[in-house]
């Protein structure tokens, strides 16, 4: 495969900047709306929102976003078999905005609704696009690696441009005009992909591993049948007739996942073959597996516990501005562009002084530096549980630690996945890597629930529970690095 031409678009092929705009409006209209989830979801009926627990919320939320990661499995086995990826983007899309659409109708039924489209389209969308980028560019082309830096910022600004257009609307002007305003930022990004998709290279149009006739029958049958058993499921439960409690389908969705990535680890470990050399870098990625799950549910805590803290414990005015709840979350985005070229850099410097820790050691560096942040949590929280508001610098800190955390281990964890797993397996196993961001979620929502508005004086203790717990993962991770650094040199020439 050869690279697409170069066009000028910061000297990558023209279809980059496709890519760019169409995932940069889609992550707009993600987080722009996720930002409101939990806020809309704890709102009373007298703001107009759903009046519900936090702990139930919380759950909701953590679902929610497990489940976006989740379906990007089948989401990118649809695009390898079935639709290809160009087609696969462009059904999500509108599936996504569908659901911001339903978001905006301001109906008791229509939230979870709603919820459902956006999940679903996000997981056909979001591992194709991704894997589109990739398509523009030859193995042998080295602009791959900046290729990818550019996209990852398109995702970011994105972000940002949903955090302040969405929480300014929710603030000033109603909750369904915000989830409204996410519709139109991926109504934008459907409009530019289509317009511009001559850019993209043909072969990412069809299917890589097209299915027999009868295959494709028997996938749209099951297509069919995952429709109708979700429609099901949901009118089920909007007329009563299924009572469905969040937190304990949340808890034993953690499980099940969890077990799915346990039989689908193990039945690569035991039953793939695999050489001596290739079961001591399965160890290692395992390692890596736990941090990242750790990693999440603690970070995870933005959308949920610590969005309720900026809302309800902060002081927000500057002057006569009170500054919207959802715009601290854009700070994690903002951390990020400005962050990333100096870590970028750094493990370059340091690896020219031939200073190269394991990847368990970078990951535990990451779990410990977010945990960190939730220390940072533990004061503020006391002093919201004495009845004072407190200054926003102590979620600025926490944010900036969180998103320090995030750059250590992150892209550190995907090179991992990337280089320790066997090569006959290498996608099997980043999607069994990507079940651990839908464990993090899912655990994340649970701790989340131990956020009580009602109960101010145990929330400090939450805070501090996440960071123990996670610096306690570190420590572990820092013990075992040795044999770790071992395990991950198995059969891996020096230069590889």
């Amino acid at each position: 495969m050869s690279s697409a031409p170069n066009s000028g678009f910061f000297g990558h092929p023209k279809g980059l900047s496709t890519l760019f705009f169409t995932e940069m409006w889609e992550r707009m209209s993600y987080y722009g709306m996720r930002a409101l989830l939990v806020l809309f979801m704890t709102a009373s009926l007298q703001q107009e929102g759903l009046g519900f627990t936090v702990a139930s919320a919380a759950a909701i939320y953590g679902l929610y976003t497990g489940a976006v990661y989740f379906l990007g499995l089948p989401g990118g086995w649809l695009a390898d078999r079935l639709f290809g990826g160009q087609k696969a983007v462009w059904y999500g899309g509108i599936v996504i905005m569908c659901g911001h659409i339903i978001l905006a109708i301001p109906h008791e039924h229509s939230f979870f609704i709603g919820l459902v489209f956006v999940a679903i389209g996000t997981g056909l969308l979001k591992p194709n696009i991704s894997a589109m980028v990739g398509q523009l560019y030859s193995s042998e082309d080295e602009r791959r690696d900046s290729g990818y830096a550019i996209y990852y910022m398109g995702i970011n600004l994105g972000s940002i441009i949903g955090y302040y257009v969405c929480g300014y609307f929710m603030e000033n002007v109603g909750w369904h005009w915000a989830f409204g305003a996410a519709a139109v930022g991926m109504g934008i990004g459907l409009i530019q992909y289509h317009f511009t998709l001559k850019n993209l290279p043909e072969h990412s149009a069809k299917p890589a591993n097209p299915l027999t006739p009868q295959g494709t029958t028997r996938a749209w049958a099951c297509i069919a049948a995952f429709v109708v058993t979700v429609a099901g499921i949901v009118v089920a439960a909007a007329t009563g007739a299924l009572i469905i409690n969040p937190v304990v389908i949340a808890g034993y969705v953690a499980i099940v996942f969890t077990a799915i990535f346990f039989a689908y680890f193990g039945i690569i470990y035991f039953k793939g073959q695999l050489s001596d050399d290739e079961k001591r870098r399965m160890w290692a990625l395992f390692l890596v597996c736990v941090a990242s799950a750790c990693f999440w549910s603690g970070f995870e805590q933005a959308g949920s516990s610590l969005n309720l803290f900026t809302r309800d414990y902060t002081d927000r005015l500057v002057g006569s501005f009170e500054i919207p709840t959802a715009w601290f979350q854009s700070l994690n985005a903002i951390f990020i562009i400005v962050l990333s070229p100096f870590f970028a850099a750094l493990w370059i410097n340091l690896a020219k002084r031939m200073i190269t820790p394991s990847y368990s050691v970078k990951c535990a560096i990451g779990l410990i530096i977010m945990a960190s942040g939730f220390l940072v949590m533990f004061m503020a929280a006391q002093y919201a549980a004495e009845g004072l508001k407190v200054a926003p610098y102590w979620l600025v800190t926490t944010y900036f630690l969180h998103t320090v955390g995030e750059l250590c281990l992150s892209p550190v964890a995907l090179s991992a996945v990337s280089r320790l797993s066997p090569p006959r397996f290498s996608g099997q196993m980043m999607g069994v890597f990507v079940l651990t961001y839908s464990i993090g979620n899912i655990i994340a929502g649970l701790l989340a629930g131990g956020f009580d508005p009602n109960n101010v004086d145990e929330i400090p203790y939450l805070y501090l529970q996440i960071a123990l717990f996670s610096i306690g993962v570190g420590i572990v991770l820092v013990l075992l690095s040795s044999k770790a650094k071992i395990w991950e040199k198995r059969g891996l020439t020096s230069t590889s």
